[in-house]
């Protein structure tokens, strides 16, 4: 259970601990240059095949990310930071009022915006296969790509309110999480951590 690591009354622990396996990391900045790639190259017929394989590349690694999510380190686990609405709010409230809660995973706000593009992904990447085979789904072929492009700039929206998310989170709890993903590490307790960066 990803509980916060400090109380409200307490400052953000000051210990640097792994938190993020290179797995985690991996797929992260994979996730991000693949989407990148593949929304600058949504307009080009002349870019039509990098387009096309980002996206399957991007499903893939979402597929990946569910079985991490089931079997990987203590932090990948959907279980340590898959929250519902109440622990949402709880959390949103608590940055609201000066007194954010520290998470040494994903705190619950961030889940949100994870499990929102994960899914969205999914969506791309099955309109996008069928738009690109042109393959009736349980809907007119027509509605494919209007599917497909409209979940993709949901997904650039959630992106950017994920990337928000990551300044204000970062400011707050005076830790820097976009190098956080890049080293793995972050601010905890000595037993919040986990062992290894790359686990068997």
């Amino acid at each position: 259970m990803n509980t916060p690591s400090a109380s409200r009354a307490d400052p953000t622990p000051a210990l640097s601990i792994l938190v993020w396996d290179a797995p985690v990391r991996v797929f992260h900045w994979l996730m991000v240059l693949c989407f990148a790639g593949a929304w600058l190259s949504a307009e080009s017929e002349r870019w039509r095949l990098l387009h096309v394989t980002l996206g399957y590349t991007m499903a893939g690694l979402v597929a990946w990310r569910l079985v991490w999510g089931l079997m990987g380190t203590r932090h990948a686990r959907f279980a340590a930071f898959v929250r519902g609405p109440a622990t949402v709010l709880a959390y949103l409230r608590s940055l609201v009022q000066g007194r954010p809660e520290h998470h040494v995973g994903h705190n619950p706000a961030g889940a949100l915006a994870i499990v929102a593009m994960l899914g969205l992904t999914a969506v791309i990447g099955l309109t996008g296969w069928a738009t690109y085979n042109e393959i009736a789904l349980p809907w007119p072929a027509s509605w494919s790509e209007e599917l497909h492009e409209g979940a993709a700039t949901l997904m650039l929206a959630v992106v950017g309110g994920h990337l928000l998310g990551v300044v204000l989170s970062s400011l707050v709890h005076h830790e820097n999480l976009a190098r956080a993903m890049l080293t793995g590490r972050k601010l905890g307790a000595a037993g919040d951590g986990i062992r290894r960066a790359w686990p068997v």
